[in-house]
């Protein structure tokens, strides 16, 4: 069975950029999205999604005025729907390392993305992904899926993270 292995931890704890050292590191085709921040003077502004093969747009900001809304930031919902969950059925059917940072209180608003993160999962293609540490019901589903493994990022074990999860993803 190829691996399905999803992090957790606080935010700003390095999930993403531990996602990305990985990514690097591996010999592996990957497919998928990642998402970071917009900072401007020091204050976070909104969230991109960022595309394994190049495409971005932004998810949130603080100036979108929808109706879609978590916390301070206005989600625009279709820009997941459309490049990242396509970013995540491409990498499935090109049978590649799927990568999905994040499954998180912003991304689970849209049924379109839960769907195919569910139907990731069930493919039995590898998969590295963040998962948040707060409880919805649709992430502990996945939290207790028996070929799901969760492993919480801290400062503490970030570097060891980095030079063993490569291994994990090995032919």
């Amino acid at each position: 069975m190829k691996q399905k292995i999803l992090l957790t931890g606080r935010p700003g704890c390095g999930k993403t950029t531990l996602i990305k050292r990985v990514v690097n590191d591996l010999a592996l085709p990957a497919g998928g999205f990642y998402t970071e921040e917009i900072r401007a003077h020091g204050e976070r502004l909104g969230f991109k999604i960022i595309t394994l093969d190049g495409q971005e747009a932004l998810l949130a900001h603080v100036d979108f005025k929808t109706p879609e809304r978590v916390g301070k930031y206005g989600l625009d919902l279709r820009v997941l729907e459309s490049i990242g969950t396509e970013a995540i059925c491409t990498a499935v059917r090109a049978r590649r390392l799927v990568v999905i940072d994040e499954i998180g209180p912003m991304e689970i608003r849209s049924p379109v993305f839960c769907d195919v993160v569910n139907d990731a999962l069930d493919s039995g293609e590898p998969i590295l992904g963040t998962i948040t540490a707060r409880s919805f019901p649709f992430t502990n589903a996945i939290k207790k899926r028996h070929d799901v493994t969760l492993i919480e990022v801290r400062p503490n074990n970030r570097e060891q993270l980095a030079l063993e999860l490569p291994g994990q993803f090995k032919k």
